[in-house]
This record gives structure tokens, C-alpha cells and sequence, in this order.
């Protein structure tokens, strides 16, 4: 193992630079969070705040993709995919525990290239995410008929700037404030759950009507065995966004015993949630009455009759299901960004931070660009689309990230370590790689939108910010200190 003082060599200038007027050390601290604000709870909180919202609408479309025989095994093997991914993130957490998440990770196993590429899907899809969801709250006040508002603008611009200006308050109060929103729309869904039960019945589980010349069609797969792969991104809806605990890293108390603990209590609620939510709805009132629901939810208790307590409770906790999404994948995406920024792959000035050591700008500009979005669009389930694409490609990249620090660098100090060490990243990895191919069979043009979103940053990285990258960030500094001492092993 090489010494501390010869491992700190930094890169080369054309892989590194330090930073543009100021010190190394005044740079970074303009660019610091605030340490030791959430511990293992607030973190499993964050962890199903990012989902929650996708048990209460969205994954219910995939019926109309696969039946219900399709999705219930699509929604299996995508949980499997993200239990395998969230062991190995747990892993990479661990040995970087920065606020880089994914990128980070990447950045130490691929290099530049591949920390850039898995950085940039998961910015995708944490900016496009809450755009798409402030477009479903603004749908949810007005069904309401919450402060006789209209879904539009000034629904958007308020979700944005109330929920932006809490985290700019600090990070401690924003996580503890997504914490109690997040337990309620979990004690929502409890409680619809006891209720659709009572009226469950096996029948409608497979009432859509069969296509004949689909391969392999039967009343469980009424679209045939494509159906299933069809229905991979609705099923990907019960878990997608628990893999951003990662980037609460920097702000963790003792990051290295709570964030895999925060992960695996995250991955449990929602594969319950996932089971209760999926079986009840279904049960209660039938697939094909479900299927195209934008609240499947009350569809499942209310059917074509009138509201009944339970349904308007179970709709009131619809909406803060989706605030506490909208609210933990806002912090997501600033933290992505901050991580990015600070390590120079995009402008440094995004990842300068306030007196209370939040990441101002990297709230305010992807808040501005989401809001944008939604007045401009209206469509958020394109937007969802595009999401999903990108996080498609940064779980196929995190996980060959986990598999290729296992295989060169089998001696790394691994305070956890996966259960099943490459076997598990490897099902990962092949799951994630069979989820992007499927986006394209559920939605090309916004899987397009995203490969065209994608193209573009790769060129300004290519031709930019790879010259101008910051040696000190601690994501880069990691990678130097590897590179030294894998070449002082080669010279022995």
C-alpha cells in the first residue's frame, strides 16, 4: 500500500486542473455542505420520499402494456434489479461517501468519461422528474378543488418556489420536513390497502381483454410475452429514485454505517408497499378499470359510484405522495449537480453554496429549467419517459461500476460489502440494459429526446469541461490517489 504523502500526487494537467484564481482550499470552501445533518432515518426517509409518489399513479399503465400477469412480473424482476443495484450502491457508498452518488462512483471505475456519463442520466432524470411531477400535483389541487385553483402556471411556480425555499432554509429542516410528509402518504397507502381488501376478488385480476396474435397471449398475459418487457418502466415506477440516497453522502452522520442501512430499510418499505399497493388496487376493482386510471388508487375504492371517506382521504394523501417526491428528487438533482459542478464537468459557479451551506444555484437554475418544462410542456408523462430513460443508463453504469472496483481493485478497503459480491451487480447491470431497451418500446420519441439531451452534453464535455477539471474535488481526488498508488504497485 503506498504512502500517504507519495498517493496524493495529483493527475496530470491535461486530466486535472486546479481551479481559476484562489487557492485550492478557499475554493472548496465556497463549495461546502452541511455535515452530519441526517442520519440513518431521515435518510430511509429520503429513500422512499424519491418513490412514494408512484405508488399512488403511473405504474398502473404498464396493466395496459402487459396485463396483469406482465406487470406483476415486470414489477418482480425490475425489484430485483434495484435490490441488486441498491447492495451495490451500498458498497460504492461506503468507499465514497461524497455527495457525487452515481457519478462519483463511476468517476473512480471508468474514469472521466464514464463519471460524466453516469452524472449527467442521473441530472436527466432528477430534472426532469420533479418538472413532470409539479404538472401532477397542479392536476391533483384542481381535482381537489383545493383553493379553487386550476391546474397551470401559478400551481407550478408555487410547488417550485415554496418547496425550493425550504431547502435553501438547510438541509437538516428540508429532509425532516420530506420525513413527515413521507410518513403520511405511507400511512395512506396502509390504509388503502386495508380497505381495498375488503373487497377483493381474484376475478378481475385478469379481466383485459386478450390480443389473439400476440405470442404467447393467455388471460395472465393478454399482450403476450413481449408484454412483459413492455411493462419494465411501469414496474421500474414502485422503486424508481431510491438509488439518490447515495447523494446525501457529504451531509450523513457516519455515512459508512448509515447509508447502507438507509438503503436496505428503503428497498424494504418499498417492495412491501409495492406488493400491498399493486394487490389491492387490482383486486379491489379489476385491471381493466384500473389500467388507464391518472388515480387508480380511488378508481379502486370509489369505482364510477361517488367518493366515499376513504377514497377522499386516500386522494388528499395522493398529493402529498407526490410533494414528498417532488420535494426529495429536488434535492436529488442538486446535489448531482453541486457534485458535478464542483469537480468542474459543468460550470463552477453552480456549485458555490450559501451561508446555511446550501447549493443555491444548483437549486435555483434545474428549479427554473423544471419550471420551464412544465408551463412550456404540460406533458408530464413524457417527461417521466425521459426520466426513466435516463435512469435506465446510470443503473447500467453504476452497477459495471461496482463490477469493474471488484475486479481491479480487490484489496480496496470495503467497510460493507454486497451479498454476492459481482453476482449480484452483474443482475443488475444485465436488468438495467433490458429496461433501457424497453423505454423504446413504450415511448421512442421521448427516448430520443433524452439520446439528443444526452449528445449535447456530451460534446460540451468533450470539447470543454474534460481540460478544466478540479483535482481537489473530492470525487477527483479519490480517482488521483487510486491512479498514484496502482502505479507505485506496477513500478515494486
Amino acid at each position: 500500500m503506498a504512502d500517504s504523502t507519495d498517493s496524493r500526487t495529483p493527475p496530470p494537467p491535461s486530466a486535472a486542473a486546479p481551479p481559476a484564481g484562489g487557492s485550492d482550499a478557499a475554493y472548496l470552501q465556497r463549495r461546502t455542505l452541511r455535515r452530519g445533518s441526517a442520519g440513518w432515518l431521515l435518510l430511509t426517509g429520503l429513500g422512499v420520499a424519491y418513490v412514494v409518489s408512484g405508488d399512488f399513479s403511473g405504474w398502473n399503465i404498464g396493466l395496459a402494456e402487459g396485463g396483469f400477469g406482465g406487470l406483476a412480473i415486470a414489477t418482480l424482476l425490475m425489484g430485483v434489479m434495484y435490490a441488486c443495484l441498491v447492495f451495490s450502491l451500498a458498497e460504492l457508498s461506503a468507499i465514497l461517501p461524497t455527495a457525487g452518488g452515481g457519478y462519483g462512483f463511476a468517476r473512480r471505475a471508468l474514469g472521466t468519461w464514464g463519471g460524466f456519463l453516469t452524472g449527467t442520466a442521473i441530472l436527466i432524470e432528477y430534472i426532469l422528474a420533479p418538472a413532470a411531477i409539479s404538472i401532477f400535483i397542479g392536476d391533483y389541487v384542481e381535482s381537489l378543488g383545493l383553493f379553487g385553483l386550476t391546474a397551470g402556471w401559478p400551481v407550478y411556480l408555487a410547488c417550485f418556489a415554496v418547496f425550493i425555499g425550504i431547502h435553501l432554509w438547510g438541509v437538516g429542516e428540508a429532509l425532516r420536513f420530506s420525513l413527515v410528509v413521507t410518513a403520511i402518504a405511507v400511512a395512506a397507502l396502509l390504509i388503502f390497502a386495508v380497505g381495498a381488501f375488503t373487497e377483493f376478488g381474484t376475478d378481475g385480476l385478469n379481466d383485459i381483454p386478450v390480443d389473439k396474435e400476440a405470442f404467447g397471449a393467455n388471460s395472465w398475459l393478454p399482450f403476450g410475452l413481449l408484454g412483459i418487457w413492455a411493462a419494465f418502466p411501469f414496474g421500474m415506477w414502485f422503486f424508481l429514485g431510491v438509488e439518490g440516497v447515495p447523494l446525501a453522502a457529504e451531509e450523513a452522520k457516519d455515512p459508512v454505517r448509515s447509508m447502507p442501512r438507509a438503503l436496505a430499510i428503503s428497498m424494504a418499505v418499498l417492495a412491501l408497499l409495492a406488493l400491498v399497493t399493486f394487490f389491492a388496487a387490482t383486486g379491489a376493482r379489476g385491471s381493466a378499470a384500473v389500467q388507464d386510471a391518472g388515480n387508480p388508487l380511488v378508481v379502486a375504492l370509489q369505482g364510477d359510484g361517488d367518493p366515499t371517506p376513504l377514497s377522499r382521504f386516500v386522494n388528499y394523501a395522493g398529493l402529498a405522495g407526490l410533494v414528498a417526491s417532488f420535494f426529495s428528487l429536488i434535492y436529488a438533482g442538486s446535489r448531482q449537480l453541486f457534485a458535478l459542478s464542483r469537480a468542474g464537468y459543468l460550470p463552477r459557479f453552480l456549485s458555490l453554496t450559501s451561508r446555511r451551506k446550501a447549493p443555491y444555484l444548483g437549486l435555483l437554475i434545474p428549479g427554473a429549467i423544471g419550471f420551464a418544462l412544465a408551463a412550456g410542456t404540460g406533458d408530464g408523462a413524457r417527461m417521466l419517459n425521459i426520466a426513466v430513460f435516463g435512469a435506465t443508463i446510470s443503473y447500467a453504469l453504476m452497477a459495471l461500476s461496482h463490477i469493474v472496483l471488484r475486479r481491479r481493485e480487490p484489496g480496496l478497503h470495503r467497510p460493507y460489502r454486497t451479498p454476492g459480491g459481482v453476482l449480484t451487480s452483474s443482475v443488475a447491470f444485465a436488468l438495467a440494459l433490458s429496461a433501457l431497451v424497453a423505454t423504446f418500446l413504450v415511448d421512442k420519441d421521448a427516448a430520443f429526446i433524452a439520446l439528443a439531451v444526452y449528445g449535447v452534453a456530451l460534446a460540451y464535455f468533450a470539447f470543454y469541461s474534460r481540460h478544466r477539471l478540479v483535482a481537489t474535488a473530492p470525487e477527483e481526488e479519490f480517482a488521483a490517489l487510486a491512479e498514484a498508488e496502482a502505479e507505485l504497485e506496477r513500478d515494486r
